[in-house]
């Protein structure tokens, strides 16, 4: 038959083991992208997120393959911890109205800003980190740590996310009931005319879900990992995990696989 059709024999598996060749060389290449990839993302993305990463690249790749390809080199996204939701408290202070109602995709930028507190543990005890995030991008426009739950490290995320952005209109700021945020210190910052307050309810964290998940999220991709020794050791990580991962670089689904820098440069041109 491979006469027939004038090639011999020896030529036809010459050119299959050159196919071959060639297959296992592109796999080789995509497995070493992958890794790099992986690495970039602090061993965070999962195969959904690096396909769509390789496909930006110009592969055509199927997420299932890149499936196959991780397992095959022994690599999965880091993950621990999910986020447990609490019982809801019907009771309702109707002086702190929730004006956000859950709604959580604005249209643009400095529109609606949300914030809240979670604790990070070390070997010298609890610190604290507040953080605040534009919803429009998921970005955190301001954040601050502190060895105590005072008022002062709520002020210091405030006064920086004020100096990062700068809005004429009115700022929806949305968080929880916590004394931190009914403080008068707080209202001073959050003056109304360049702030409008809301808050969740009592007890139900899903109010201000996309906060909360941040929170659970920078625990769970990052500072899970490690044995944090002091205050100082977990402003180094969180600074790290912030200002050069999850602002600038990490993909987001909400911002259509961009990071939020990206997502925010893209709405401004």
């Amino acid at each position: 038959m491979l006469k027939i059709l004038g090639v011999s024999s020896s030529g036809y598996y010459d050119y299959m083991k050159r196919q071959n060749s060639s297959q296992k060389i592109r796999k080789q290449g995509i497995k070493q992208e992958i890794i790099k990839i992986y690495n970039e993302s602090k061993q965070i993305y999962g195969a959904p997120k690096i396909t769509s990463i390789l496909r930006s690249k110009g592969h055509i790749i199927s997420e299932k393959t890149v499936g196959n390809y991780m397992r095959e080199l022994g690599i999965k996204a880091i993950w621990v911890s999910p986020y447990k939701r609490t019982t809801i408290d019907p009771d309702f202070d109707i002086k702190l109205k929730n004006i956000l109602d859950r709604k959580f995709s604005p249209k643009s930028p400095n529109t609606v800003w949300v914030t809240d507190i979670t604790y990070v543990w070390t070997l010298d005890g609890f610190v604290y980190l507040t953080t605040i995030m534009d919803l429009f991008s998921r970005k955190v426009v301001g954040w601050n740590l502190s060895d105590s739950l005072s008022s002062d490290s709520v002020l210091a995320a405030v006064n920086k996310a004020k100096s990062s952005r700068y809005s004429d209109a009115p700022i929806l700021i949305h968080s929880d009931r916590g004394v931190q945020y009914v403080s008068k210190a707080y209202m001073d910052a959050t003056p109304s005319g360049k702030f409008i307050r809301s808050y969740s309810k009592k007890a139900t964290p899903w109010d201000n879900a996309v906060i909360e998940s941040f929170h659970a999220l920078i625990k769970r991709e990052y500072l899970n990992r490690f044995v944090i020794k002091n205050l100082n050791h977990a402003h180094r990580l969180i600074f790290e995990y912030i200002e050069a991962f999850y602002n600038t670089t990490r993909i987001h689904s909400h911002c259509h696989m961009a990071s939020p820098y990206d997502y925010e440069k893209k709405h401004a041109s």
